[in-house]
């Protein structure tokens, strides 16, 4: 599994807390175009079928653990 950026684990917590790409955007300043582009990049390092499996596989390995 490839290592996630510091960016795109946040990306992932707001993902958990039920945020949309939109809030996401707004809340950690960035286009909704690139939270999309964070979203792709981190479902093909986790081999995630949607955001959901993304999630489910970063609780399970750990991966949100501060």
């Amino acid at each position: 599994m490839e290592k996630l950026t510091e960016r795109e684990i946040a990306i992932l917590k707001l993902l958990t807390q039920g945020y949309d790409n939109n809030e996401i955007g707004e809340i950690i300043f960035i286009s909704i175009h690139t939270v999309k582009a964070h979203i792709r990049s981190i479902m093909r390092k986790l081999n995630a079928k949607n955001r959901t499996n993304a999630v489910y596989i970063a609780v399970i390995n750990h991966l949100l653990d501060d």
